[in-house]
């Protein structure tokens, strides 16, 4: 290889790609020798939106308390002199494929998800049926996301059993003054949650207490809600010894029924004090969870969501679950889904549609020409969600990248001189290509001039920070 350091373009700067930088910088600097490779590497982060952090930033929900956490070592990834920050470029569009590899050793894809997965179910299409992507972009300020959002609703359906139905529950049951102190929701966000008429929201989970996916910092998060009483089912809390021996063997699984058992016992405290929350003030507001509880059918008049159609259902110590063929109506005005995400597809790339992945060997992550099967493609990998789909937490994207970065090295080591490796290794070359197109990228600088005017704003209201959300506001302020 004629250069001394490898050069990688990395697609998405959200955790996937931020973890996978450091990691490859790591594991070169220590198995460089070994595999006769160089020690060093420039790194290439693009990303389509005009800030990092992806996920961090726009997929979870304000009041997580450890997104600050999460999102301060990320940045602190980022402030290294080997990688190398281009916001506002987006892959397809503003640099193709080819043009990468003409300049990078290897391309990795760690972009994540925008869009739901369809809901399904008759009604679907109905005035008041949500998609939980749409909101959570909504809430969080998303760049190119809605500025306004409906909630005239006063009863309200959610979907789903897992953390982001926990998101979009929770910020629906929120008091607009207790978020704002605690987040950096925009000015747009607090007034809508003001205006928010919910008073009662239904979380429809299909399976029961022992397999449901919430963490136990959501749960945590759900019972401290000002003004709002959590309502159960005693019967959902009725599992056998088969369940319990089977979830217990799961770490995560145990912690999280656990958790669920301390909810059962807050809310018959809420109700025997006569409807309050969880710090024994009156309660306005009432949040039911419901297990074993399928919805079947959205039903509507004149267009609108009038209610929700919902199935008892069984679940076996294994998972499975039986419809039992019992029916419950309740009357909604607006019914959320979150049943999942779908990773976004990159152009050039092939795209598993059953896995919602980037096609990749055997979920190795070495891109290949077809969903089923097909060639490896050389110098070409995903990682996180583009990789393995819309599963696993944050964390999980760790793990993934170890792994991502390792075949990466390996691949490089095996791999015939020169024959496999960028041709031009001008380090310019890539700011020459933009410049040409009219593309003015955001680096890492930038973005910490858009950090400093965030902080400077919430601290005229004695927060923290205060988003940013318009786009040509955030150019501005990074590029002049």
């Amino acid at each position: 290889m004629n250069t001394n350091e490898l050069r990688i373009a990395v697609i998405g700067s959200g955790p996937a790609g931020v973890y996978s930088s450091d990691i490859l910088l790591k594991q070169l600097a220590k198995r460089s020798e070994e595999l006769g490779l160089p020690s060093t590497a420039r790194i290439d982060l693009f990303e389509k939106l005009p800030v990092p952090f992806g996920l961090v930033r726009y997929g979870v929900a304000p009041d997580h308390p450890s997104i600050k956490f999460i999102a301060g070592a990320l940045e602190k990834t980022l402030d290294n002199p080997n990688i190398h920050l281009y916001c506002d470029v987006e892959f397809g569009k503003d640099v193709t494929i080819d043009e990468l590899l003409e300049r990078y050793d290897a391309v990795l894809f760690a972009t994540g998800a925008v869009k739901d997965k369809p809901l399904n179910l008759p009604g679907a299409d109905l005035d008041g049926v949500y998609g939980a992507a749409k909101f959570v972009e909504w809430y969080d300020g998303y760049p190119t996301g809605a500025r306004e959002w409906p909630l005239e609703a006063e009863n309200v359906a959610v979907i789903g059993g897992g953390n982001v139905a926990m998101d979009v529950a929770r910020e629906l049951m929120r008091n607009a003054d207790d978020l704002k102190a605690k987040t950096d929701i925009p000015d747009n966000v607090y007034e809508g949650i003001q205006k928010n008429k919910a008073k009662v929201l239904h979380l429809f989970i299909r399976r029961g207490v022992a397999q449901a996916k919430f963490s136990v910092q959501e749960l945590r998060e759900m019972e401290k809600l000002p003004g709002v009483q959590l309502i159960i089912n005693e019967d959902d809390f009725d599992l056998d010894d088969e369940t319990i021996e089977v979830a217990g063997k799961d770490k995560l699984a145990r912690q999280m029924v656990e958790e669920l058992f301390t909810v059962r016992e807050m809310a018959e405290d809420m109700e025997d004090d006569g409807d309050v929350d969880y710090e024994g003030n009156p309660a306005d507001r009432k949040y039911y969870l419901h297990f074993n509880s399928a919805p079947t059918e959205i039903l509507g008049e004149d267009g609108k969501v009038k209610a929700i159609r919902v199935e008892k259902t069984e679940t076996s110590a294994d998972g499975k679950m039986t419809r039992l063929g019992e029916f419950e109506d309740y009357p909604v005005e607006a019914v959320y889904h979150a049943i999942g995400y779908k990773p976004a597809t990159a152009p050039g790339i092939a795209y598993d549609e059953k896995g919602a992945h980037l096609a990749n060997a055997n979920g190795d992550g070495r891109i290949t020409t077809e969903a089923d099967g097909g060639e490896v493609r050389p110098r070409l990998y995903a990682t996180g969600w583009a990789k393995r789909g819309p599963v696993g937490l944050i964390g999980s994207t760790k793990s993934d990248a170890l792994m991502i970065v390792n075949h990466m090295l390996e691949d490089f080591a095996a791999a015939p001189e020169r024959g496999l490796f960028a041709a031009d290794r001008n380090p310019e070359s890539i700011d020459e290509l933009l410049a040409s197109k009219g593309i003015r990228p955001i680096d890492f600088a930038g973005w910490k001039k858009i950090d400093a005017f965030e902080r400077a704003e919430g601290a005229k209201e004695g927060r923290e920070h205060k988003k940013v959300i318009e786009p040509d506001q955030m150019r501005a302020l990074a590029l002049d």
